[in-house]
């Protein structure tokens, strides 16, 4: 029940494109492993090594989206075929070596392998790219339907593929992950996974496991065939706890109570058949009670913490991407730097981004990472909702008034591309949107008062919010654009 409160919660913050969400159900994001240790969220990180040490993978089992997608693939094989699974060796040799691959990708900033493998992100990257759009086109058919009869309890919204190589890798990843689950259980959290392998570690020592009573059990093996971690070794009555995910399955299907989770070191005296099977239930609720006692006090702590035509004449045509030597990043991001060593490329910010301004990056060196460019909206000064809800601190939180100081980028002037030039009209469109004042209309020839205006930059004041290259006219390419800036400024 705890595994399918979080997995909803998650989920839901990445279909919600209304942005109400996030106040109640964003600390679901901030808890988990990974982002929580690249946001240096020390109390989170410890909260979660705490719970292993006492419970054992409990996050995988629980609190994991990834892991829990897992669960249900595993649960829809189980229905093909039963008692499925068999112990199988742990591959000990392939979860270090894509841990050490994974940890020297987060030192050396490589980006797109971290996203890769991370678990939270790859599920991110599910939601946002495949559960998303399935979950809009519902809501624009629920719209139209209002539509017919007068209720405006809906309203349709806009579907787009935001980055084709993103929605390739979140298929392939989906499409892998669930094929690995629906066979093999727990496969990619325990030979994949880095965090898999991390709290695995520091399961192996925990305080409370399940542990097998080798007086009472008769070697029927549904323990071990029921296993989707594959770590139950019933002919040596040994437990992998490094694979372990905590999941209970082995204690439900057990018919002889020959399993407890409990510290290994309390070894119960012999007792009757009568009280063995009486001392089931109350396992089973212990269980419980300490499984549902350390979600909530996990979840009170982090919560504490934390138009298509012209007239209908003529067809617009689409805008192009311009080239940008410096990628744009929003501001709360501090720097380029900054935000490629501590993205993940979940998705998050690209989910909620009310404007269409953040897509994933198709660039090979920051591939998945979000970027902001203004073909579709612009970024406007008074919306903070990127930093309101990335976990992993690579865009930090800022207030309306912070953010319409800092500056992100500037804008370029494209003489060739003017209207006022090109097709001899009066435009001014930029000037009139700057939100700063940032831009002036100039007479194009300084001796001529009457001749066609063109607009000036005042590099200082812009903020690169990019309303002037969003509402600019001219097509296929804007006759102004925003360039980022390496490292963000107050102005």
């Amino acid at each position: 029940m705890l595994a399918v409160v979080f997995f909803a919660a998650v989920t839901l913050l990445f279909l919600d494109f209304t942005g109400t969400l996030h106040a109640w159900l964003g600390w679901t994001a901030r808890v988990q492993f990974l982002p929580a240790l690249l946001a240096l969220n020390v109390g989170v990180v410890a909260l979660l090594v705490v719970l292993t040490l006492v419970l054992g993978r409990v996050y995988c089992s629980v609190i994991c989206p990834l892991g829990v997608m897992q669960d249900v693939f595993a649960w829809a094989g189980r229905k093909r075929k039963k008692n499925r699974y068999t112990h199988s060796p742990a591959l000990t040799w392939l979860r270090w070596s894509v841990l050490a691959v994974f940890v020297l990708a987060l030192v050396a900033g490589i980006g797109p392998l971290v996203a890769l493998l991370a678990p939270y992100s790859s599920y991110g990257r599910m939601a946002s790219h495949l559960f998303a759009p399935i979950y809009a086109w519902g809501n624009n058919l629920l719209a139209y339907v209002a539509e017919r009869v007068d209720s405006y309890a809906f309203y349709e919204t806009e579907v787009w593929i935001k980055g084709l190589p993103t929605f390739i890798i979140a298929l392939l990843s989906f499409i892998i992950i669930g094929v690995l689950a629906w066979r093999g259980g727990r496969t990619y959290c325990n030979t994949i996974c880095p965090v898999g392998t991390v709290l695995g570690f520091l399961a192996r020592y925990s305080w409370l496991k399940p542990v097998i009573d080798a007086d009472r059990c008769v070697n029927c093996k549904l323990c071990e065939r029921n296993c989707k971690a594959s770590c139950i070794d019933i002919a040596h009555h040994q437990i992998d706890y490094s694979r372990c995910v905590a999941c209970m399955d082995c204690i439900a299907t057990c018919h002889k109570g020959a399993i407890s989770y409990k510290h290994p070191a309390k070894r119960a005296a012999a007792v009757p058949d009568e009280a063995a099977a009486a001392d089931g239930p109350s396992d089973g609720g212990r269980r419980t009670f300490l499984t549902a006692t350390a979600m909530a006090a996990t979840a009170a702590a982090l919560k504490a913490q934390g138009k298509k035509v012209d007239g209908g004449l003529a067809v617009i045509e689409d805008k192009q991407v311009p080239h940008r030597a410096v990628p744009l990043v929003p501001a709360g991001a501090w720097s380029a730097q900054h935000f490629a060593q501590h993205c993940t490329a979940c998705q998050l910010c690209v989910s909620v981004c009310p404007n269409g301004v953040l897509r994933p990056s198709t660039d090979l060196g920051r591939l998945m990472q979000p970027e902001m460019s203004y073909e579709r909206g612009y970024c406007r000064p008074e919306c903070t909702k990127c930093g309101e809800v990335c976990p992993a601190g690579a865009i930090r939180p800022v207030t309306v008034a912070e953010k319409s100081s800092i500056q992100t980028g500037h804008a370029v002037w494209i003489r060739q591309n003017c209207v006022p030039l090109t097709d001899g009209v009066a435009c001014g469109n930029c000037a009139r949107h700057c939100p700063t004042g940032a831009i002036q209309m100039v007479p194009s020839v300084e001796a001529d008062p009457a001749s066609p205006k063109i607009p000036v930059v005042n590099e200082e004041r812009c903020i690169g919010c990019g309303a002037c290259e969003n509402l600019c006219p001219a097509r296929p390419f804007s006759a102004i654009y925003v360039e980022g800036h390496e490292v963000h400024r107050e102005i």
